[in-house]
Formats: C-alpha cells, structure tokens, sequence
C-alpha cells in the first residue's frame, strides 16, 4: 500500500469507529477506539478461517506502518505539543520538585524493579531472557504515556492541580524514559555501532538528549514567539505554531536532541506567554480550536492503530502468562516508584494529599510510546532472530492494552470516590 493509501485506511477506521463508539459504545473516545479496534483483529483472525487471506492482508497492511516512526517521527510532536500548550505553567512550577523527581528517579527506580522482577518470572515461566534485556523491558515500560494520559484526562472533571501533576509527571518522563531505553538498548549491544557504554557515554546522552532538547525547545519557541507577536492575522499565527512543531522537531531529531522536550518547552512557552502576549483574542480561539482538533484526529488515528496492531502481535500461552505476571509487576513497580519520592518530599515539609500516591499509581498509564520503543527493537541481531524481541513486544502490549482499558476506565471513579474532583483536591504543594 501506499502512503495515501495507509492514511486512507487509518482516517477511515477512525472515522467509522468513533461513530459506532459515539453512537452505542459510548465509552471514553481513546478507550472505545481501541477496544472496537482490537475487537475488529479478533473478527479478522475469526473471518480468516472462512475467507483465507484476510488475515494475511491485515497483518500485510499492518506490518507496512512503521508504529515505532509514525509516532515517534511523526505523530509524538503535535500531541505533545498539543497538550503542553494547555497546562499552566505557573501550576508547574508550583509542582516543581515533586514532577521532576517522579519523571527523573521514579522512572530509574521501576526500570530497575521492573527489570529485575520480570527476570524472575521469565525464568519461572522458562523463558530465555538476559537480564539486560528484561531492564531494557522496565525502561520502556517505566514511563507513563503523555498522549494516553491526557486523554484521559479530559473526561476527568478532576481538579486542575490534580490534571497538571499527573499531565506534567507524564510529559516530561517520557523523556528521561526515552534516554534510559536508549542507554539500556546500547548497553545490550542492540545500537548499529554496537558502541561499548561508559559512565561519560551515559551522561554525556542524557545531556545532549534532554538539556540540549530543553535548550532546543525553548529558542525555537521564542523565535515563535516574536513572530507572534509581529503579527495579528490569525491564519497567519496557526501556520507559524504549525511548522514549529513540524520543523522544529525535524531539525531536533537531525541535532540528535530530544524532540519531545523540545515541543513540550515550546508549548509551554506559546501556550503561556505567547497566548497572554502575543495573540489577539480571536488568535486565541482558532488557535484552541484547530489544536484541539489536532489533538483529536492523532489520538483517534493512533489509538485505532493500537487496536488493530493485536494482528501482529505473536502470543502463546507462556508469553500471555508472562504479560499477566507483567500487569502486576510493573503497579507494584509504579507504588514503590511513586512512594519514595512523594515520601521524601513529605519529609522535606511539603503538603500533600493523602491520596496522591493511590492516584498516581493507578493513573499512571501505559500507552503508544511503550508499544513503538518495543517495536523498535530490532528483529535480528548479528544476523540471528533475535527471541526477546518478540517476548518484549507481546508483554508491553498487554500491559498497554490493561492499562488503557482497565485502568483508564477506573481512573476516574477512584478520584470521585477519594472526593478529588472539580476543586475539592487540596491546592497546596503537591497535593
């Protein structure tokens, strides 16, 4: 298939399936997609026993979408983008520490639990997995996914200082996960060099991919900035937030800077600064509104994909085994991650809701970001099939999927039932 023609394909299940979500599903709009998706790759395996091909075609069609490139170079900087540009900026700074601290030593902390755990029950379940492989496994897994939980945000009601700490944790450790995956996934001798890690290698990655995207992030959105405040045509004003987040991000995965913090600084920048200063009124408004829409079309497309990628997932009864075992792991994982910071800070003075580690844990959602790093994983390795990734990618599907799906649906009756919706959640610290 083409390019257009996989487009077409994709706009068109979307379209189809937010209608039959809308019209009698009538499940949160990301959920509904997904689970509707997922349900139209059972009926393919069910329909190919009775029409041979059908499958095939799928799995065809599926295969030629490259999920790792089409959200990560392409589809990750306008959601990203989409969602900074909407949270206060004043409430994260408010919420400082506690959001840096989980995006930074929390995601380190449940890679290591995670990795060490699943090495456990590989080999309890007789699979062959070194254990570099099962940490490369907790670092993809260890952050939570910005797109899929503001998603689900947004039919919260919960408080605004509630959404901008979960939104600003999962913002910015996608990130720091991304340079834990990639430092893992050279350790593993998995990059085309094959390159040997040193501690220098190490930090001198994680300040070039995360400082150097900040960096990148914020001059890109002050040269935005100024051309916004030049002019006062509103066409004029959406097609210069348009390219950069098109060009902007382009031209930070060429600097081999993190594209993600990059657009998340610069929507930062435009969505508080730029709206308060630059923007007339009118700018404003078709800029929400043509962002808003953005942000929904992507989410529609991608969580339609993840859906219909069960097709080409390989399962068997050890590996769905291992993707229960896998659910349970990385939660506990997840309260442990959560509960020594929000600890410390605790110790330091800091207010905080007695709530906020039960919500954090259970809000954390696992999403798109997990499933394109593990396809990312190369198929063959010095000219061998190379096992894990196929274990790898079979379990973070399915801790994707429960997350999405169990814990997206329940996410919202467990903070109405702890009294944290609308304004009722304490405004102080981080709580």
């Amino acid at each position: 298939m083409t390019f257009m023609e996989t487009v077409a394909v994709l706009v068109t299940a979307a379209a189809v399936f937010s209608y039959v979500n809308h019209r009698w599903v009538k499940l949160p709009t990301t959920i509904g997609l997904m689970l509707i998706g997922l349900a139209v790759s059972v009926a393919l395996t069910v329909t190919d026993h009775f029409v041979p091909g059908v499958e095939k075609w799928a799995v065809g069609m599926l295969e030629g979408i490259d999920f790792n490139k089409t959200l990560m170079q392409g589809m990750l900087g306008f959601l990203l983008f989409a969602g900074a540009l909407h949270i206060n900026i004043n409430d994260l700074r408010e919420r400082g520490w506690a959001i840096g601290l989980l995006a930074t030593t929390g995601v380190v902390t449940s890679t290591l639990l995670v990795g060490s755990l699943m090495w456990c029950v590989f080999g309890w379940l007789g699979i062959e997995m070194r254990f570099v492989h099962c940490l490369l496994f907790g670092a993809l897994i260890s952050p939570t996914d910005p797109i899929a939980v503001m998603s689900i945000l947004k039919t919260l009601g919960v408080s605004k200082g509630l959404e901008t700490k979960i939104a600003g944790e999962s913002l910015f450790n996608d990130g720091v996960g991304v340079v834990v995956f990639l430092t893992i996934f050279a350790a593993a001798g998995l990059g085309a060099g094959h390159s040997e890690l040193t501690a220098g290698g190490v930090a001198q990655l994680f300040a070039i991919e995360t400082l150097g995207g900040a960096v990148f992030g914020l001059a890109i959105g002050l040269m935005a900035y100024r051309m916004l405040k030049s002019v006062d045509n509103y066409q004029v004003e959406v097609l210069i937030t348009l390219a950069l987040v098109g060009g902007g991000y382009t031209l930070a995965s060429r600097l081999h800077v993190s594209g993600p913090i990059a657009m998340v600084v610069a929507g930062l920048l435009i969505g508080n600064q730029g709206r308060l200063l630059a923007m007339s009124e009118k700018t404003r408004q078709h800029l929400d509104l043509f962002w808003e829409l953005i942000d929904e079309v992507l989410n529609a497309v991608l969580f339609v994909l993840i859906g219909l990628e069960m097709v080409v997932i390989p399962f068997n009864d050890s590996y769905f085994l291992a993707g229960v075992a896998a659910i349970v792991v990385v939660l506990t994982a997840r309260l442990v991650s959560v509960s020594l910071p929000i600890g410390v800070l605790r110790i330091a003075g800091l207010k905080l809701s007695p709530h906020v580690v039960k919500v954090l844990t259970w809000g954390g959602l696992r999403g798109a970001i997990s499933v394109a790093l593990a396809l990312s994983i190369p198929k063959y390795v010095h000219g061998e099939y190379f096992l894990a990734r196929e274990v790898i990618v079979a379990v973070t599907y399915m801790v994707v999927v429960f997350s999405i799906a169990v814990q997206g649906l329940t996410v919202g009756l467990m903070v109405r039932r702890l009294g944290l919706v609308g304004g009722t959640a304490s405004s102080g610290g981080y709580g």
